[in-house]
């Protein structure tokens, strides 16, 4: 097995454009939460010619509602949402600087053209595995939108977030390529 990839926040496209599809990365820094909810009230706020509540250059954006804390846990399970539910706001967001999206599932080709064309990376975390990625997460505070909950805004000090590089910013999709093989004709 490959060894894994050590990355940082911010994350730049620089860095974006090193990585390829089937990458295995541990991640450290900063990355912010925001599911649908979040996603469709920055684009409407974006709309109106609204400031965003963080500067998104740069950063890294994780599809993820997490579970209540339990006492002395900063976060409870925090495993991936599907990130198809996403899809309609993400150009835009991709747009005021993102570079890198972690989640599950497939994008949809438009989504996989703005990652070409902004230099961001699309990393899968592995569902199901809730509780181990919760011991990544150093700290979780929310930023905005506090009125929808587990979708709210909020920044996650990670340490060794494990994740798998599934969409490079070249386009390559690792769910495509790593399925081949196995594939009758």
């Amino acid at each position: 097995m490959a060894e894994k990839i050590r990355i940082t926040t911010p994350f730049t496209e620089e860095a974006s454009r090193k990585l390829k599809a089937g990458d295995s990365v541990l991640i450290t820094g900063t990355i912010y939460s925001a599911r649908d909810a979040a996603h469709k009230v920055m684009t409407e706020a974006l709309a109106r010619g609204e400031k965003l509540p963080i500067d998104w250059n740069n950063q890294m954006v994780y599809y993820l509602g997490p579970t209540p804390a339990k006492p002395g846990d900063p976060i409870g399970s925090c495993g991936p949402t599907t990130s198809g539910r996403m899809d309609a706001y993400t150009p835009t967001m991709l747009a005021q600087g993102i570079k890198g999206m972690i989640g599950k599932g497939s994008r949809k080709p438009e989504v996989v053209e703005a990652m070409k064309k902004y230099g961001v990376t699309y990393f899968a975390a592995v569902g199901g595995a809730a509780a181990l990625i919760a011991k990544s997460v150093k700290k979780y505070e929310v930023i905005a939108y506090p009125e929808l909950g587990p979708e709210a805004l909020a920044a996650l000090t990670v340490v060794d977030f494990p994740a798998i590089v599934v969409i490079d910013s070249e386009g390559n999709n690792f769910y495509e390529i790593g399925q081949k093989p196995y594939r009758r004709l």
